[in-house]
């Protein structure tokens, strides 16, 4: 269920040109800040050179760039540029405004707050 319902808002951010594992990226970017390769590929689980051919995809749209790591002058950090952070949070408000249309066209009242509370207690499994 939770597949699914993640798989429909990703294809809701996807009404351009990016892959879903494109917008998925750029998700997780404005989500959690700036990353490495590695760190955006397990947290996406996928294999490092997947992740490159995806990053590469971004940077081609201007979404993206590289910096050294203040930490580690070895690796690079990737960021959101000003058109990439501009891309992801037009995709969060279209995500958003479908899930909250949605919930209202198919719950009552009553249900919604049924939702929230068992959202809230799925919560826990992942603090």
């Amino acid at each position: 269920m939770f597949s699914r319902l993640r798989r429909k808002l990703r294809e809701l951010a996807t009404a351009d040109d990016l892959t879903p594992s494109e917008t998925a990226v750029l998700i997780r970017l404005i989500k959690d800040g700036p990353a490495s390769t590695s760190q955006l590929a397990g947290a996406e689980r996928v294999r490092p050179q997947s992740m490159a051919t995806t990053l590469s995809g971004l940077d081609r749209h201007g979404l993206i760039e590289r910096k050294p790591d203040p930490e580690d002058g070895r690796r690079q950090l990737i960021t959101l540029t000003p058109r990439g952070r501009k891309h992801a949070e037009s995709d969060r408000k279209v995500r958003d405004e479908w899930l909250v249309l949605a919930m209202q066209d198919r719950y009552t009242e009553h249900e919604r707050q049924v939702i929230n509370e068992a959202l809230s207690l799925l919560q826990r499994l992942t603090d």
